[in-house]
């Protein structure tokens, strides 16, 4: 499974917040969310944006990188 599925899901638990939700916020069927957690789909970048706006954590957050990585890549 892969590093965001498994951030997805912890963040979405520990804002205590259902799968069924999440999808409605961000105009999603009711499936996709379940799919995003168990590694069978990933999103694409814009979809990426909307659930890291909706969970107000950033995209490195999500894909399980550290600002210091991402800085090293860019210097």
């Amino acid at each position: 499974m892969s590093t965001f599925a498994v951030n997805l899901k912890k963040i979405r638990k520990s804002k205590k917040v259902s799968q069924k939700v999440v999808a409605q916020q961000l105009g999603y069927g009711y499936t996709a969310v379940a799919n995003y957690e168990s590694g069978r789909n990933e999103p694409s970048i814009d979809d990426l944006i909307k659930i890291a706006d909706f969970f107000q954590v950033s995209m490195d957050v999500l894909v399980g990188r550290e600002y210091i990585e991402v800085k090293k890549i860019l210097d």
